[in-house]
């Protein structure tokens, strides 16, 4: 078999370090844009979805929003219903970097599929989404404190 995680995990490192390059102007290091573009696109969203989505444990999302926090990229609401659900949104300073983000974003996937055809992309989506949740089967089961039987 292929070693196609070894792939796509160089893929990911290599765009992480390129986007964690390119957004040091905007003091957004270490992932940090990956939140501020979720916080973004689902305004209000809570921070355990976030770190679900984006497939981190809770106290890696945490450290992250506070540092976003700290740097007046977003800000925390409490929810009206129940004082304990914070909020996440993003700020003036955190929307002012969304399009540069998503303009970064559009950019590598336009440089990853050069010389693809629009029905090879669309192939290659359909495959690591299948890819992708095979393994959030796996994510869920560790994650709630089992092991995986190899």
């Amino acid at each position: 078999m292929k070693e196609i995680l070894r792939e796509i995990g160089m893929i990911a490192r290599a765009l992480d370090s390129i986007s964690n390059i390119e957004f040091k102007e905007f003091d957004l290091t270490k992932g940090q844009y990956l939140y501020l573009v979720r916080i973004c696109e689902y305004p209000g969203i809570i921070q355990e979805k976030l770190a679900e989505m984006i497939k981190v444990d809770r106290s890696t999302a945490a450290r992250a929003i506070k540092k976003l926090e700290i740097s007046g990229f977003i800000k925390k609401k409490e929810d009206q219903h129940n004082k304990k659900i914070k909020k996440l949104f993003a700020t003036e300073k955190g929307k002012h970097i969304y399009p540069f983000i998503i303009r970064e974003h559009d950019y590598s996937n336009s440089v990853a599929l050069e010389g693809f055809s629009e029905e090879e992309a669309e192939a290659i989506f359909h495959f690591i989404q299948r890819i992708r949740k095979n393994i959030e089967k796996d994510w869920e089961l560790v994650k709630k404190g089992n092991r995986r039987n190899y």
